[in-house]
């Protein structure tokens, strides 16, 4: 395929080079957003707890419902805290959505616990009901140990721990399939919505649909407090609990007292500053997102080989990330490949999906049950610029792009 600086003729790769990155998604910040941090410099209430620190808590209360939250320095000491409340110890089994983030899967190995990976499904991307079942079934009968005999386990036939789910690229997973099957058996499900803030379930917010959830709001998510999470639950017992143990578990004493392994997981109040000015902006954030999506869907209508997500019934996804998938046989050999290649020579950005866990090399010797789908969708899925904070003259720049790569 020609590259696209040799096919333009009034935009030359010398010209063209020296515009401006358009990043994949990057920090939109807002107009209130200072005002909170000023206030912490004010007065001098800079380190973690404070005001804002409350607030930001009852923000994300107010807009998710989700009973109670406890603000945290990332979504990956979110996941860490839930698997410490739930016991769970070395050599246990956590069943772990394998198509994410690899923050979904670490703080499994950092319990020293072993994570049985699960396959996706083709409708949302997300984990798929009956691998889970089967991946449930396995560790309960002692097939993983006999597949497996190198996992140093806790005991052969055990069943896992806490199931984790993942919310996609902000697509809702299956989740009231997944906890039927979770309930049926009495295990913890642990949403990661760390991408989904703002997505729903008729009406029912994401996050709100596990025994606990996570957030995340790391300066590529739809909101950001610079680096944070949220761990959040209906069961207020949880969420005090995160509280204490992300305070380096301090006892009520005049000194320090510890009866108990801590974390230095609590965030800032001038973090909780910015992410309580970035709560009041969620909405228009998680409206032109979808739009950006709406504006790719439209422009790909008519080329053949490209797909992407439709929400299911009842479901509305934020639309974190526009994603495609790119089949070559359809596309006149053009890969998803082809494309971020090209993107990238024009200082666009654009990104795989997801490389599966058990396809990662600190991962792959872990169980692992599913027919193949999520190693596909890694293999044809691109994700295209997103940004809230993109302009007109950005999308213009990145369809006249898709559209020389397409044409020829």
């Amino acid at each position: 395929m020609k590259k696209i600086a040799d096919l333009k003729k009034t935009h030359p790769k010398g010209e063209e080079i020296t515009d401006k990155k358009i990043w994949l998604s990057s920090p939109h910040m807002g107009d209130n957003e200072k005002k909170f941090v000023d206030q912490a410099f004010e007065s001098n209430w800079v380190a973690p707890l404070g005001p804002n620190v409350n607030g930001f808590e009852e923000d994300i209360v107010h807009y998710t419902h989700c009973g109670h939250a406890a603000a945290l320095t990332s979504g990956t000491g979110a996941i860490h805290l839930a698997l410490a409340m739930l016991d769970v110890q070395p050599g246990d089994f956590v069943i772990c959505q394998s198509f994410t983030f690899s923050a979904s899967a670490n703080p499994i190995r950092y319990m020293g616990a072993i994570p049985v990976f699960v396959d996706s499904e083709e409708e949302t991307w997300n984990m798929c009901p009956d691998a889970l079942l089967i991946a449930i079934q396995s560790c309960i009968d002692g097939t993983i140990a006999t597949k497996y005999p190198h996992l140093d386990l806790r005991k052969e036939g055990q069943l896992p721990k806490a199931i984790i789910p993942v919310d996609l690229y902000g697509m809702p997973a299956k989740m009231e399939q997944i906890n039927g099957i979770a309930k049926k058996f009495g295990i913890p499900v642990i949403e990661d919505a760390a991408e989904a803030l703002g997505s729903s379930i008729d009406q029912k917010q994401c996050g709100t649909f596990g025994d606990i959830g996570i957030y995340s709001f790391n300066g590529n998510k739809i909101i950001t407090t610079s680096g944070g999470g949220a761990l959040v639950s209906q069961n207020r017992k949880y969420v005090e609990r995160a509280r204490f143990l992300s305070t380096q578990a301090r006892e009520d004493a005049p000194h320090y007292e510890h009866t108990t392994l801590g974390y230095n997981y609590r965030l800032s109040n001038i973090c909780a500053g910015i992410g309580r000015g970035q709560m009041q902006v969620l909405r228009d954030r998680v409206d032109r997102r979808r739009e950006i999506f709406g504006i790719y869907r439209e422009f790909f209508r008519g080329v053949k080989g490209i797909s992407w997500l439709e929400e299911p019934q009842g479901f509305i996804s934020n639309r974190w990330l526009s994603t495609i998938l790119v089949n070559p046989n359809q596309t006149g050999g053009i890969s998803r490949e082809n494309i971020r290649l090209e993107l990238a020579t024009e200082n666009i950005e654009s990104r795989p999906l997801w490389k599966p866990m058990h396809l990662q090399p600190v991962f792959c010797s872990f169980p692992y049950v599913g027919n193949g789908i999520s190693d596909s969708l890694f293999e044809n899925g691109l994700c295209l610029p997103s940004g809230s904070n993109m302009n007109q003259e950005d999308i213009e720049r990145i369809l006249r792009n898709l559209r020389i790569i397409f044409k020829h």
